[in-house]
Formats: C-alpha cells, sequence, structure tokens
C-alpha cells in the first residue's frame, strides 16, 4: 500500500496511491490526514488497503506527486541516525575528527526539526551560501507507538511506512554548532521526504524486515551522482535505530527515523569512486568532497548554489518509482 498527502492545511489530505504511481482515492471516509491514520492503525490500515485494492482494480483519479506535501507535513517527532558509518568516518576525516571505536557499536542520532517539512517538489531556500547547502539522500521509516525501553523485535513490529529523504544540511554551520558540545540546530534546515511513503509489506523482497535494499538513486543538475544500495553497509538497522531512540522515552506513533546519509565502500574496502569513475558515487556532496581531499588535496565540488538542482529517487527490480522522486532546486531569500 502506499500513501500519501496532498498539500493543503497544515497536515495535508490523505490518499491511497497505485503502486505504479498514476492514480488515487481520496481516503478523508476514512482518516482525514496520515497523523490520525497512524494514530488509529489498526482501524484504518484494513480499510486503506481496501482502497488500495480498489486502484489495482482501475479505480481512482490522476496522481500528480506535484501537487503532494511530504506524507508527514510536520511530525511529532524527527530522530535521524547515522547508520551508515563508512559515511560518518569519511565526514570525521573532513573535519579532522577521529572516529571513537564506539560509532560501531552504539548509533549517532539527532532530534532534528519537525514541525514542518518541505514538500518533495519544494525549493530548498537559502539565505547565505556560504553557508554549505548540501543534499543528503537518506531512507526513514515511520512508526506506530513504541513503548520506552523496546526491544529490537517490539521495534521492529512498530515500523508502518518506508519513504525517502532529503535530510537538508548547512555544512558550514556544523563545526561551530558542535564545537559548543549541544548537537545540531541551525545546520539542519528542513528536510523534505519522498512524495509516497510505502508500507512494508508492498517492497517485497527489497525489505528483509531491517534493512531497504536497493540503489538510491541521486541527480545533481540532471547528471547521476549517486547509486549506493541502501541495504549495503549499513552498521545499524531500523529495529536498532527505533530501540536506541526509544531507550529513555516512548516514541508517539508518527515518529520517523532516519538512516542517515546512505554511503558505501568501494570494492576494495576505501572510500567509494564518483559515477564518473565507474563507482557507486555519493548520497551527499559533504563525502563527495571529502573523497577528493583524500586523493587530491583539496575539494573541488562546490555547495550547493542558488539553481542547481538535486533529484532522489529508488526504482524496484522492474525498473518501476517506488516512492516517487524527491526533485528540489535552490532558490535563494527565506
Amino acid at each position: 500500500m502506499k500513501l500519501a498527502s496532498l498539500a493543503g492545511g497544515r497536515d495535508g489530505r490523505l490518499v491511497v496511491v497505485s503502486r505504479d504511481l498514476a492514480r488515487m482515492l481520496p481516503a478523508s471516509g476514512i482518516a482525514p490526514t496520515l497523523q490520525a491514520a497512524l494514530d488509529d492503525w489498526e482501524r484504518c490500515e484494513p480499510r486503506l488497503a481496501g482502497l488500495a485494492a480498489a486502484l489495482e482494480g482501475g479505480a481512482g483519479e490522476a496522481f500528480d506527486p506535484q501537487a503532494c506535501a511530504s506524507p508527514l507535513p510536520r511530525a511529532y517527532q524527527w530522530a535521524d541516525g547515522s547508520a551508515y558509518v563508512n559515511h560518518v568516518a569519511l565526514v570525521r576525516r573532513a573535519r579532522g575528527a577521529e572516529l571513537p571505536p564506539s560509532f560501531w557499536t552504539d548509533p549517532l542520532m539527532y532530534q532534528g526539526g519537525s514541525d514542518g517539512f518541505l514538500g518533495p517538489r519544494e525549493d530548498i531556500p537559502l539565505l547565505d551560501a556560504a553557508w554549505g547547502l548540501d543534499f543528503e539522500a537518506e531512507v526513514a521509516v515511520v512508526t506506530g507507538d513504541v513503548p520506552m525501553g523496546a526491544g529490537l523485535a517490539t521495534a521492529a513490529r512498530a515500523i508502518r511506512l518506508v519513504m525517502l529523504v532529503n535530510d537538508v544540511s548547512l555544512r558550514g554551520l556544523i563545526p561551530d554548532e558542535l564545537a559548543k558540545g549541544f548537537g545540531f540546530f541551525q545546520s539542519k534546515p528542513a528536510s523534505a521526504f519522498s512524495p509516497v511513503a510505502v508500507t512494508p509489506d508492498e517492497l517485497g523482497r527489497a525489505w528483509d524486515g531491517s534493512r531497504l535494499h536497493g540503489a538510491l538513486e541521486v541527480w545533481l543538475n540532471e547528471k547521476p551522482f549517486g547509486r549506493a544500495d541502501a541495504g549495503v553497509d549499513m552498521t545499524f538497522g531500523f529495529p536498532e535505530l527505533i530501540a536506541h531512540a526509544a531507550k529513555t522515552r516512548a516514541l508517539a506513533a508518527g515518529t520517523i527515523i532516519g538512516s542517515g546519509t546512505v554511503s558505501n565502500r568501494d570494492a576494495d574496502g576505501g572510500p567509494g569512486r564518483p559515477v564518473a569513475e565507474g563507482g557507486l558515487g555519493y548520497s551527499c556532496l559533504a563525502e563527495q568532497r571529502t573523497v577528493e581531499t583524500l586523493r587530491e588535496g583539496k575539494p573541488r565540488t562546490p555547495f550547493m548554489q542558488a539553481g542547481d538542482r538535486v533529484r532522489i529517487a529508488m526504482r524496484d527490480g522492474d525498473g518501476r518509482d517506488i516512492f516517487g522522486a524527491i526533485e528540489q532546486r535552490v532558490r535563494p531569500g527565506a
């Protein structure tokens, strides 16, 4: 089953979308918003599945991703992990910071702003190019209610939906913020999510209960930039990330947990190579800049500027778009 929120009001209008992303049916008679459906999932899920079946029978009207807000236009909680330790190691090397051994056994996580997300086709505002605007292509899950102290099995059962993320970062602001010892804030503006969120059963063999497998495709200004496999080199699976977040607090239905930037090592175990050199490329500019620094002594790829465009998507084994694409352009100003 595939769910989306049409833009309108603070929380959008819930619709069910066909597998091929061509048609939709409004779900207002079941739940007005995705958050309302998540709050009453046991009752709503089978009725939403009925709409999904009707869509596969040919019902529905045309679906336009351009009309979508993010599946949850705002959420009670957005916590982003950093499950691909290869990415963490590379970015920390660029800052001259060592990677503590605990990073391989204890997930990193920060709590991002969730009171308003960008739509999947909405411009990314940039007030100052010196802030170093970067995209970060990720996978995220949406949970049901998770009790405090949940174990891995409970955490896995709580996964309701899977979607893609552009976790926007301002790299130029990160070092000073982290130096204060109190985490990200100004360096993490509003993120954007894919037009459609998908129930795990819809993903087939691409979902193993813990990780989403498949190439996360990234284009920068219409040129291939990354195609790292989201199921490879993911040190911590989503149940581990959810259990980590729930160690000392319960998580409300509608909590979004991110994977962190998807990152693959090269076949020789070293940093990945650019797509232009036959590699899998990268899911953010910071990683490419780090590899350039390691290889050439300094970065040569600039961060995003006004007018730049990023596209993030994933296809199934038959080449069909799964989530709809995140397509965003950078615009100057607030």
